[in-house]
């Protein structure tokens, strides 16, 4: 798969751009809605995506080799679902054929994240979506 394929399977949900916590002892993941001060609360992209880790040095980038170690990726990842042998969902802009079809669906991030220098402690915002 060339780079350019591998960065079509994201579909632009931005969950993996939202601030988690993760439990020492259980490694339990929790999802906070406090999205990394690159994504765009409004559209839910990152502005700066090329250039991310200039800004955010610890910013992930997924490979097929790290998939299995990334344990935080959301159930509907199409990354993780691919890795399953699951096929993508419908509103996967690669099968929608649209980029917005995630938005439509109700399946990004989209209007339900506050900027990072708003949040104070992550501990106040984790969130338990049904879609995460």
């Amino acid at each position: 798969m060339t780079d350019k394929e591998w960065e079509s399977l994201c579909d632009g949900c931005g969950k993996c751009c939202l601030h988690k916590l993760q439990e020492e002892d259980t490694g339990v993941v929790y999802y906070t809605n406090v999205a990394c001060e690159l994504l765009d609360v409004h559209s839910g992209r990152c502005i700066d995506y090329a250039r991310r880790w200039r800004t955010v040095p610890d910013c992930v980038k997924l490979s097929a080799r790290h998939l299995d170690e990334l344990t935080w990726l959301p159930e509907t990842c199409a990354y993780r679902l691919l890795a399953q042998g699951m096929p993508l969902p419908p509103w996967h802009p690669l099968e929608s054929g649209s980029p917005d079809s995630v938005h439509h669906a109700g399946m990004s991030v989209r209007g339900r994240t506050i900027p990072e220098d708003d949040a104070g402690p992550l501990e106040d915002h984790i969130v338990d979506w049904n879609d995460l």
